[in-house]
């Protein structure tokens, strides 16, 4: 069974599993006794070619935490069906992984959440119209976000003085960034934050009774914001500015759950 080859090297039985987005791989850094499988070394895996989405599962320890990191995605947009974007949820589910925290860099859609902040993103919308043409509906609450989850979160956040942010991501489908009329329509509706993945994760993640929580780290103002062309090496160095406070808050919520 290939689950079991994937664990023969990676070793994990830990129920914690975290998806690192671009740019925020260094939390691989504070692991320690690492185990590494690239996704090119299993048979049913595609590769993603995005800057800054190396594709490995990494398992180690937070402290006395057993977690396996996807150190990277897999995009729909680089011609991936749902289910390959999946995969990495796949295996954590198969491997015992019952709560999952779901990382990405973002653009913001409001002025007042500048680059640099961190938001806990607490719903979501899909904007790929894949399933239908009918106008995106926010999907949030426990059937999808985890609020024990959030609740460690927030208060990792106020006991270290961080600004947390709070809102709703926007999946669009990508790759081009979205135009300044698509950014004023997503920001009508109620969005706080553009991307390019995490939905599929989430929502597979539900369909399989994992508890959820999801970080989305601001590295740009989305298009019309302000006059910058967006570029995706300036969304990795954007998130790199914020990595002592991301890894900070990652660990700490990590020690935290499970503990009353």
């Amino acid at each position: 069974m290939l689950i079991n080859k994937i664990n023969s090297i990676l070793k994990f039985d830990g129920n914690i599993g975290i998806v690192l987005g671009s740019g925020l791989d260094h939390v691989v850094d504070k692991l320690t006794n690492k185990r590494t499988l690239p996704f090119k070394k299993i048979s049913t895996f595609p590769i993603s070619k995005v800057d800054g989405h190396k594709g490995e599962f990494i398992s180690g320890y937070i402290g006395d935490r057993h977690v396996l990191v996807a150190r990277g995605r897999l995009h729909y947009y680089e011609g991936m069906n749902l289910e390959s974007v999946s995969l990495p949820i796949k295996v954590f589910h198969q491997l015992g992984i019952k709560k999952v925290i779901i990382t990405n860099s973002s653009g913001s859609l409001k002025l007042k959440n500048y680059p640099g902040s961190i938001m806990l993103i607490k719903g979501h919308f899909d904007f790929t119209f894949l399933s239908n043409s009918s106008l995106p509906k926010l999907k949030c609450g426990e059937k999808y976000y985890n609020q024990e989850m959030i609740n460690i979160a927030l208060s990792v956040a106020k006991k270290n003085d961080m600004n947390l942010l709070e809102g709703n991501y926007c999946w669009m489908p990508g790759p081009a960034y979205e135009t300044p009329a698509e950014i004023k329509f997503l920001k009508n509706l109620g969005g706080d934050a553009v991307g390019m993945s995490t939905v599929p994760e989430i929502e597979y993640a539900k369909e399989l009774n994992m508890d959820v929580l999801v970080f989305s780290v601001l590295t740009n103002f989305a298009a019309g914001l302000d006059n910058r062309l967006l570029k995706h090496e300036d969304v990795l160095a954007s998130a790199k500015k914020v990595e002592n406070d991301f890894g900070r808050l990652i660990i700490q919520t990590i020690n935290h759950i499970g503990i009353k």
